[in-house]
């Protein structure tokens, strides 16, 4: 059974992640004392968390963890504003990200586990 937004959110806060703000469905977080922001990005009823398009390179790092599912398409959304523009369907291009899926609370602690391990790196 996938994880839940509101288990998502109370588990970010756990984790010592930080929220900037909130808008429409999505919210903008940082990693714990650092200053790489990603977002809260929920789909229907499904939340996926939205890395920068650059850790493409870890993808199959990320799809390695237990329960955590790597989109397969790039998630595109204007208010992911920390993030680089795509041309898609609009002329001014649109903020896009890596979209991933978790099957449990554990699964999201190892992505937010390695994702401050590749950045201390």
């Amino acid at each position: 059974m996938a994880i839940e937004h509101n288990e998502m959110v109370a588990l970010l806060s756990e984790l010592e992640c930080r929220t900037n703000f909130t808008i429409k469905k999505v919210t903008e977080y940082m990693l714990p004392k650092l200053k790489e922001p990603f977002y809260l990005y929920l789909d229907g009823k499904q939340p996926q968390l939205v890395i920068r398009p650059a850790y493409e390179v870890f993808k199959t790092d990320f799809a390695e963890l237990a329960g955590v599912n790597p989109k397969n398409q790039y998630c595109h959304y204007s208010e992911m504003t920390r993030f680089p523009k795509r041309v898609q369907k609009s002329v001014n291009g649109i903020h896009y990200g890596l979209a991933f899926s978790f099957d449990d609370q554990a699964a999201v602690k190892a992505f937010i586990e390695k994702l401050i391990v590749i950045n201390q790196g």
